[in-house]
C-alpha cells in the first residue's frame, strides 16, 4: 500500500510552507529554523513531495516551494535517503510530470534532474531507466505531459551535459539528440524552444552524437530563423553564436545569410533576442577572421550597435537614477559580495609595491591585468547583462579589430549623438566614445582638444545617468589627457571628478570614483601637486558616502597610496586621512566582510606612509595575528569535527596576511618590535601549508616581506621555510610558484654562503621553469632574479649549471628596467660567469645582449661586465673575436664599444 500522510502532521506542515511565504523577515527564519528541524524525520520528504504531486488544490507556491526543500534535501542527503523515500518521490514526480500549473512542471522538472543527477553519481541503473521513461513521455499526446518531460530533460541536459556525452556504456544522447531534434517542428512553440535549447547544451562540448546529426541540426535552426516565438528565436540566435564559437566551418558557407539574419536580430523589438543576437558580434570579434568575415558589413553593424546603447524604459525604471539619493540607505542585496586578491610579487621588479591578481591559472599575469582592464565597464552596479552593455562590449572589440579604419562610420554617430537636445541619444553618445578609445585611440587624437572639454562640462548635465557615463569615458582617456599641459586639461578634469566624487546621487559617486581611481593610477606621482585638494574631498566624502560607495572610496584612497607612495608621508595628509579609516576600523567585527576592502586600504596605506604609519601599526598587527589564528582554529574545528563546525572563510586569513606584508614593506625593521613578542611565525608555518593556494600565496609574499625587514626572527626557522617553498615551485599555480621564487631571492640575499645546503633543493626546478615552452615572462623574469641571486649567494655551486639557463636568463631580463633587483640578479650571474666561463661561450652573444640593455649600470656593475667582456675577447683572440663579433646586430656592437670599449 502506497504510503500516506497523517493529516494533522499534513496541516501542520502546509501551514509552515505558507507562513515562510511572508515577507516578515524575522518570521521567514523562525519558520526556517522549523523546517531544518523536521529534517530530522524521514517521513517529512514523504510529505513534502505528497503537497507537491498530490495536492491540487494547494496554492501553486506552496506546492512549488514544498518541491525545492525536497530538492535541496536529495542534493544534501541522498545517500541518507531511505530507498522506499525516494522511490515514492521519483514516482511521485513521473505521476505528475504533466500538472496543469506551469511552476509545478517546472519544480517536478529540477527534481527529477537532481535525481538523475545523484543517481548517476552513484552508478545506480535507476538513471537510464528515468531518462527513458522521461522521453517515452515526449510522445505523450497531453501538452502538459510533453512540455513537463522536455522541462525536466532541459533541467538535465544542461546539469549533466558532459556525464550524458561521456557514458559510453548507454550512449544516452545517440537517442537524445534525434529525438530532440525532431520536435524542432513541433506546433507548440514551448516545445521547440525546449528541443533547440537541450541541443544547445551540447554544442560547447562538441558532442559527437551532436555532430553526427549537424546538417539536420543546421537545416533545424534556419527553419526556425523567422519564428514568431520570442523564446524560439532567442535560442536559435544562442545556437548561432555556440557554433561560430566551435564550428566555424559549419557556418562558413552560410555566413552572408547569418550576418543579415542576426542584423535583423539585432534589432529585434524583444530586448532579450537582441541581446542573444548581440552575443554574436563579440564572439566573431574575437575571432582571427572577423576583418575578413566583417569587412562588408561594419558600416550597416556599428549604428545598429548604437541604437542599442541607449537605456531602455525598463533599465531607466529599475535605475531610479536621477533620485537625489545620498542620504538612502543601500539595500544589501545591492552590493556585490567582496573578495579578496591574494597578494603576488612578480613583474613588477625593483618597485615595493606588489601586484595584485585574480585566482591561479597558467596564463600570463600581463594578460590576466589586461582582462581586468576590459571587465571595467560602466554600470557595474547592475549586475544584469544587458543588451546596452552587450552592443558597448562589442563595439570596443570590433574597435580593436578595425581600429581608426572605423571611425568614418563612427564620427558621423558622435556628432549627431554628443550634441543631440535629447539627453538619452547624448547619454549614449559619451558612451560610444568611451567604448572606441582603446582600439581608436590614436585616430581620435585629433578631436579630443575639442571633446574633453565638452566632456568635462558634461559633469555638471542636470541628468545623473549623463554625468555618470561621462565620468567612465573621461578616464578612458585619461593617458591622453596627462600627455598634455597640465592646466589644460588634467586640472579641469580633476576639480569636475572631485566634484562629482561629492555629487548628490551615488551612482554618479560610484562613477567618479572609479574614474578618479583610473586617474590616479595613470598619473602615479603627477597628482603629488594637488594632494592636498585630493585628500580633502575623499576624506569628505567618508562621511557622505553609504555603504557601497564606502566600499569604493576605500579603493580610490588605496589605489592613490600605491601612487603617490612616500609623498603621502607628511603629517598633514596622515592627520587627514588616518581618523576616518581608524574610525571605521573600530566599528568593523571580525566576520564583517568590509573589512576586506578596508585592509586593503591600510595596507597600501602602511607602504606608502613607511614610519608615517608606525603610530597605528600595533592594533592593525595584533588584529591580524588574531584573525589569523582564529580562522587556522576553525579550519581545525571543521576539519576533525565537520558535522559540527562549518569551513571558515579563509579570505579574512589572506587579508590579514597581505595586511601584515604591507606593514612589513612599510614600518621595516620596526615590525620587529611586534614578531619578537607574537605567534605570526608559527601561524606562517601553518599558513605556508594550507590547502588554499591563495592562502600559501599570501604566506610567501609575507615570509619574503619579513625576510627583509627582520631576519634575525625568521632565520630560525628557514630549515622548515625553504622546503616548503621548494615543494610549491609548480608553475602551473603561477602565482604562488611566483612568490615562493621571489621569497626564495629574498632569502638568498640574507643567508649568502650559508644558502648553500638548499641550492640542490631549489636550483634544479628554477632550471626547468627557465626552460619552459611559454612560460609566463613575468614568471621567468622572477626566476631568472632569483637564480642570479643565488649565483650572488653560492657563484661555485651554481656555475656547473650555468650552461642549461644562460641563453633563456639572459633573454628574460634584457627588457627589465634598470633597478635593485636586476642589479643584484647580474652580480650573481658575474660571479658564475667567472667562476665556469667556459659555460656561456656558445651563448655569449646573449650575455652581451644583456649587457647592453642596461641603461646606467652601477660602477661596481660595469667594471664586472668589462672584465668578463675583456677577458672573452681575450681568450679568443683577435681573429676568432672579429669572425664572432661580426656577427652582432650592428646596434649592439656599437653600444658594446661606445660603453666598454670592445
Amino acid at each position: 500500500m502506497a504510503w500516506q500522510p497523517e493529516e494533522s502532521s499534513l496541516l501542520s506542515i502546509i501551514q509552515l510552507l505558507r507562513e515562510s511565504q511572508s515577507p516578515n523577515t524575522e518570521m521567514q527564519r523562525a519558520i526556517q529554523q522549523k523546517l531544518e528541524t523536521l529534517n530530522q524525520y524521514p517521513d517529512f520528504n514523504n510529505y513534502l513531495i505528497y503537497i507537491l504531486a498530490k495536492m491540487s488544490d494547494e496554492a501553486v507556491a506552496t506546492r512549488s516551494l514544498a518541491g525545492l526543500i525536497l530538492k535541496n534535501n536529495i542534493k544534501q542527503s541522498y545517500k541518507d535517503l531511505p530507498n522506499e523515500v525516494k522511490i515514492y518521490a521519483r514516482d511521485c514526480c513521473l505521476e505528475c510530470l504533466g500538472d496543469a500549473a506551469p511552476l509545478v512542471r517546472t519544480t517536478v522538472g529540477i527534481l527529477l534532474s537532481t535525481f538523475v543527477k545523484k543517481m548517476t553519481e552513484d552508478g545506480e541503473m535507476a538513471g537510464p531507466e528515468m531518462l527513458g521513461a522521461l522521453v517515452s513521455c515526449l510522445d505523450s499526446p497531453d501538452y502538459n505531459v510533453c512540455e513537463g518531460a522536455f522541462g525536466a530533460l532541459r533541467k538535465i541536459c544542461e546539469d549533466m551535459s558532459d556525464e550524458l556525452n561521456n557514458d559510453v556504456v548507454n550512449r544516452p544522447l545517440n537517442i537524445l539528440i534525434p529525438k530532440f531534434l525532431a520536435f524542432f517542428q513541433h506546433q507548440a512553440p514551448r516545445i521547440r524552444s525546449h528541443a533547440i535549447a537541450c541541443v544547445n547544451h551540447f554544442v560547447h562540448i562538441r558532442s559527437q552524437a551532436l555532430m553526427l546529426h549537424m546538417d539536420t541540426f543546421m537545416k533545424g535552426l534556419f527553419a526556425l530563423a523567422g519564428d514568431k516565438d520570442n523564446e524560439v528565436r532567442m535560442n536559435v540566435c544562442r545556437a548561432l553564436v555556440m557554433l561560430l564559437d566551435v564550428r566555424f566551418d559549419q557556418l562558413a558557407p552560410h555566413m552572408t545569410e547569418i550576418l543579415e539574419y542576426m542584423l535583423v536580430r539585432t534589432q529585434d523589438e524583444n530586448e532579450e533576442v537582441a541581446k542573444e543576437a548581440c552575443e554574436f558580434w563579440l564572439t566573431l570579434a574575437e575571432m582571427p577572421v572577423c576583418t575578413e568575415v566583417l569587412a562588408n558589413h561594419v558600416e550597416r553593424l556599428i549604428p545598429v550597435l548604437a541604437s542599442r546603447m541607449r537605456y531602455s524604459e525598463m533599465e531607466l525604471i529599475t535605475l531610479k537614477a536621477d533620485e537625489d539619493d545620498q542620504s538612502v540607505p543601500d539595500r544589501e542585496e545591492d552590493i556585490a559580495p567582496r573578495f579578496h586578491r591574494s597578494r603576488t610579487y612578480g613583474g613588477n621588479h625593483g618597485s615595493a609595491q606588489p601586484r595584485q591578481e585574480g585566482e591561479e591559472g597558467a596564463e600570463e599575469l600581463d594578460e590576466e591585468e589586461a582582462d581586468e582592464e576590459e571587465d571595467a565597464w560602466p554600470d557595474q552596479t547592475v549586475t544584469i547583462w544587458t543588451l546596452r552593455k552587450c552592443s558597448a562590449a562589442a563595439l570596443d572589440l570590433l574597435a580593436n579589430v578595425f581600429k581608426e579604419k572605423l571611425l568614418t562610420v563612427v564620427l558621423p554617430i558622435l556628432k549627431y549623438t554628443l550634441f543631440s537636445e535629447d539627453w538619452l541619444y547624448k547619454e549614449s553618445g559619451i558612451l560610444i566614445l568611451g567604448a572606441i578609445a582603446e582600439g581608436c585611440g590614436e585616430g581620435m587624437r585629433q578631436h579630443l582638444p575639442n571633446l574633453v572639454p565638452y566632456l568635462i562640462q558634461c559633469l555638471t548635465e542636470e541628468r545623473a545617468l549623463v554625468r555618470s557615463i561621462t565620468c567612465w569615458t573621461l578616464s578612458r582617456y585619461s593617458q591622453w589627457i596627462l600627455e598634455q599641459p597640465h592646466s589644460k586639461y588634467l586640472e579641469p578634469l580633476m576639480q569636475g571628478l572631485l566634484e562629482r566624487i561629492l555629487d548628490s546621487n551615488k551612482k554618479v559617486q560610484e562613477a567618479a570614483c572609479s574614474a578618479f581611481a583610473q586617474v590616479e593610477e595613470e598619473a602615479c606621482t603627477e597628482l603629488v601637486p594637488y594632494l592636498v585638494p585630493i585628500l580633502q574631498t575623499l576624506v569628505h566624502a567618508f562621511g557622505k558616502y553609504q555603504h557601497k560607495n564606502l566600499l569604493i572610496l576605500y579603493d580610490a584612497v588605496g589605489t592613490l597610496a600605491d601612487s603617490v607612495g612616500n609623498n603621502l608621508n607628511k603629517e598633514e595628509y596622515i592627520q587627514l586621512l588616518m581618523p576616518p579609516l581608524i574610525e571605521k576600523w573600530n566599528t568593523l567585527k571580525d566576520d564583517d566582510r568590509d573589512l576586506f576592502p578596508l585592509l586593503e586600504c591600510l595596507s597600501s596605506l602602511a607602504t606608502a606612509l613607511q614610519l608615517g604609519f608606525l603610530p597605528y601599526a600595533e592594533p592593525i598587527f595584533m588584529r591580524c595575528v588574531n584573525l589569523i589564528e582564529k580562522t587556522l582554529q576553525q579550519a581545525m574545528a571543521a576539519l576533525s569535527s565537520p558535522d559540527q563546525f562549518e569551513i571558515p572563510d579563509k579570505d579574512f586569513m589572506i587579508v590579514a596576511l597581505d595586511v601584515l606584508s604591507g606593514l612589513a614593506e612599510g614600518i621595516e625593521a620596526h615590525i620587529s618590535q611586534f614578531i619578537q613578542n607574537s605567534i605570526v611565525l608559527d601561524l606562517l608555518y601553518q599558513c605556508m601549508q594550507d590547502r588554499m593556494p591563495e592562502v600559501r600565496q599570501s604566506s610567501f609574499a609575507l615570509l619574503g616581506d619579513l625576510t627583509k625587514a627582520c631576519f634575525e626572527h625568521v632565520s630560525p626557522s628557514l630549515g622548515t621555510f625553504l622546503p616548503i617553498l621548494a615543494s610549491n615551485l609548480i608553475p602551473e599555480f603561477i602565482s604562488v610558484c611566483n612568490n615562493a621564487i621571489w621569497a626564495i631571492g629574498e632569502i638568498a640575499v640574507k643567508m649568502g654562503a650559508n644558502m648553500e645546503p638548499f641550492i640542490a633543493l631549489i636550483l634544479e626546478q628554477l632550471i626547468n621553469i627557465m626552460n619552459r615552452i611559454n612560460a609566463p615572462k613575468t614568471l621567468l623574469e622572477n626566476t631568472a632574479i632569483t637564480i642570479g641571486r643565488l649565483g650572488m649567494a653560492c657563484p661555485n655551486t651554481v656555475a656547473p649549471e650555468v650552461s642549461r639557463f644562460i641563453r633563456q636568463w639572459c633573454t628574460s631580463l634584457r627588457n627589465i628596467r634598470d633597478n635593485a633587483e636586476k642589479e643584484s640578479a647580474f652580480i650573481g650571474i658575474c660571479l658564475v660567469i667567472n667562476a665556469n666561463p667556459r659555460g656561456i661561450t656558445q651563448n655569449f652573444v646573449f650575455f652581451c645582449d644583456a649587457v647592453a640593455s642596461w641603461t646606467s649600470p652601477p660602477l661596481a656593475l660595469q667594471e664586472m661586465f668589462h672584465k668578463i667582456l675583456h677577458a672573452f675577447k681575450n681568450d679568443l683572440g683577435a681573429a676568432e673575436w672579429s669572425a664572432m663579433s661580426s656577427q652582432f646586430p650592428k646596434l649592439l656592437l656599437d653600444r658594446l664599444n661606445a660603453v666598454y670599449g670592445i
